[in-house]
C-alpha cells in the first residue's frame, strides 16, 4: 500500500507542472489571506471586546496562526504533494485504516467549506460594490433554511457575487505557469490598496482616539475572555490561506524549501499590515462608531467611509475598486488551491474518478475546478455572516485539530520520513495550536449552535463512508 502511494504520487509530479516559485507562493498566500475579511469584520472585532483592546484579538490570532503555519510547514516539506490536508491526514492515519476514514471526512467537510470560503470572497466583493451601486442591495427574494440555522436571499448584488466566481474559474482555466504570473500581477493591486490604507491612517492617526479604553478594558473577567475568543475567531478567518501553497504541493518548484518559507513570510508580512492598518483605523475613526456599524450596513463599507472621510468621495469610490480588486485576488487564490484537493483524492481513488480528469493541454483539474466553481455560485445566495460562522466551525472541527494533533503523530511513528523542514520547539506550537483551536470554538457565547454544523457533517460524513466502505468491502469491512 505503501509503495502504491509512493507512486501515485509521483505519477502527480510528472502530470502537473512544477511551475510555482517562491514569489508566486508567497503571493498565492497572501492574497488568499488579505480577501474581503478584513476590510469588513474590524467593527465586527471591536464589538466583540467593546473598544480598542479588540486589537488582542489580532495579536492573539495571529500567534495562534503561527503555531498553526509551523504545521502546515513540516506537513508540507515532508509531504510535497497536491491535496494539502487530504494527504496528510491520510498518510498520518494509516492510509490502509483509519486514514481512509480522515481522508475522507476531510474531502466530505471540503465539498462544503470549499464553497463557502470562495463564496465568501464572492458576497463580500458585491457588497462592496453596493457602495458604488447602492441599487444592488435591492432584496428580490429571501427566505430561511430552519433546519440549519441560516437565511439566504436574492439581491442585484448575488449575481454580481455568482458572476466574480464565473470569471475566476474561466481565468483558472489555464497553464499554472501562466497563473503563477497572474497571481503576482494581484498580489501587486492587493499590496497597493492595503499600503494607501495604511499610509492614509498613519499620516491622519491620532494616538488618543486610538487607544481611548473604556474602563475595565482589561479586567480578566468572563466577558473579557469570551469577547476575545470571539474576536480570535474572527481573527483567525481573517489569517486563513497562509497554507493555500499546500494545496498546490505537486506544482511548487523546490517544495521542500519553498513550502515552509512561503507559509511563514506571508504570516508574518499580513500580521504586520492587519495590526497596522487596523490601528491606524481606530487612529481616526473612534471605536465606539465602529461599534454602532457593527450589526448594520454601514460596517461593509467601512474603508470606503474611512477614506470617503478622509479625502473626498473620490478617494471612497477608488478605495471600494481596490477592495473589490483584492476579494476577487482572494477568490482567485482559493479556487486555485482548493481545486487540487479533490483531483488528488480521485487520484488515490478515494474520490469520483472524474475528478482525477487533467486538461489535454494544459494539465490543471479541469472538473474539480469547474465543479468547485459551480457550488461557489450557488454559495452565494446565502448571508455572510451565516457563511464565515459555518466556514470556521467545520474547518476547526474536522481539519485543523486533527491536524495538529497528527504532526506529532507522524513524527513518532514515522521518524524515517525526510522532513526538510522541521517545526522550531517542536512539539510546543502544535500544542498551543490545539490549545488556541479549542479555546476559539468554546469560548463565545452561544458557541453550540454554531458547533452544531460540524457535528452533523462529521455523523452524516461517518455514515457515508461506512455504507460506502462497506458496499466497497473495504476498511474496516475487509474481514467480513
Amino acid at each position: 500500500m505503501a509503495i502504491k502511494n509512493i507512486q501515485r504520487e509521483h505519477s502527480q509530479s510528472i502530470e502537473l507542472i512544477r511551475g510555482i516559485s517562491l514569489p508566486g507562493a508567497v503571493s498565492l498566500n497572501m492574497i488568499a489571506m488579505i480577501g474581503v475579511g478584513p476590510f469588513i469584520t474590524i467593527p465586527l472585532i471591536v464589538a466583540a471586546m467593546g473598544g480598542p483592546q479588540a486589537m488582542l484579538g489580532w495579536i492573539f490570532g495571529a500567534l495562534l496562526v503561527i503555531c498553526d503555519g509551523l504545521v502546515w510547514a513540516e506537513l508540507g516539506a515532508a509531504l510535497p504533494s497536491s491535496g494539502g490536508s487530504y494527504r496528510y491526514l491520510k498518510t498520518i492515519y494509516d492510509p490502509a485504516r483509519l486514514g481512509k476514514l480522515m481522508a475522507f471526512l476531510f474531502i466530505w467537510q471540503l465539498t462544503f467549506s470549499a464553497p463557502l470560503s470562495i463564496a465568501s470572497g464572492c458576497i463580500g466583493l458585491a457588497q462592496y460594490a453596493a457602495f458604488l451601486f447602492p441599487a444592488l442591495t435591492t432584496t428580490y427574494w429571501q427566505g430561511n433554511l430552519h433546519l440549519v440555522g441560516a437565511s439566504f436571499a436574492l439581491t442585484p448584488a448575488t449575481f454580481v457575487a455568482m458572476g466574480t466566481c464565473v470569471i475566476a474559474v474561466l481565468l483558472l482555466y489555464r497553464n499554472v505557469a501562466i497563473i503563477s504570473r497572474i497571481t503576482e500581477y494581484l498580489w501587486v493591486g492587493v499590496m497597493l490598496t492595503i499600503a494607501w490604507v495604511i499610509v492614509s491612517g498613519v499620516t491622519h492617526f491620532n494616538s488618543a482616539r486610538a487607544f481611548d479604553f473604556p474602563e475595565g478594558a482589561f479586567a480578566l473577567s468572563f466577558n473579557f475572555f469570551s469577547g476575545l475568543g470571539a474576536a480570535m475567531l474572527i481573527s483567525v478567518y481573517d489569517y486563513w490561506g497562509y497554507y493555500a501553497v499546500c494545496f498546490v504541493g505537486a506544482e511548487v518548484r523546490d517544495p521542500g524549501r519553498t513550502i515552509p518559507r512561503a507559509i511563514l513570510y506571508s504570516i508574518l508580512l499580513v500580521a504586520i499590515i492587519y495590526l497596522v492598518m487596523n490601528v491606524s483605523i481606530l487612529g481616526v475613526i473612534p471605536w465606539q462608531e465602529l461599534n454602532e456599524t457593527a450589526d448594520s450596513d454601514a460596517r461593509r463599507y467601512i474603508i470606503s467611509v474611512f477614506m470617503q472621510r478622509l479625502y473626498g468621495d473620490w478617494a471612497g469610490n477608488l478605495a471600494t475598486i481596490l477592495i473589490m480588486w483584492t476579494a476577487f485576488a482572494s477568490v482567485f487564490s482559493l479556487l486555485l488551491g482548493y481545486s487540487r484537493v479533490p483531483y488528488a483524492a480521485a487520484v488515490d481513488g478515494d474520490y469520483f474518478r472524474s475528478f482525477s480528469s487533467i486538461h489535454p493541454r494544459h494539465r490543471f483539474p479541469n472538473v474539480s475546478l469547474v465543479v468547485l466553481g459551480t457550488l461557489a455560485v450557488l454559495f452565494c445566495l446565502l448571508r455572510l455572516q451565516d457563511v464565515i460562522a459555518a466556514l470556521v466551525v467545520i474547518r476547526l472541527m474536522i481539519q485543523f485539530l486533527a491536524q495538529t494533533v497528527g504532526v506529532i503523530l507522524f513524527r513518532v511513528q514515522r521518524p524515517d520520513v525526510p522532513r526538510p523542514f522541521k517545526m522550531w520547539l517542536y512539539p510546543l506550537p502544535a500544542v498551543l495550536a490545539l490549545i488556541g483551536y479549542l479555546y476559539v470554538l468554546v469560548m463565545r457565547r452561544a458557541f453550540t449552535k454554531e458547533l452544531q454544523y460540524g457535528v452533523v457533517i462529521l455523523i452524516l460524513g461517518g455514515i457515508v463512508f461506512f455504507l460506502r466502505n462497506w458496499k466497497r468491502k473495504d476498511w474496516p469491512f475487509s474481514r467480513f
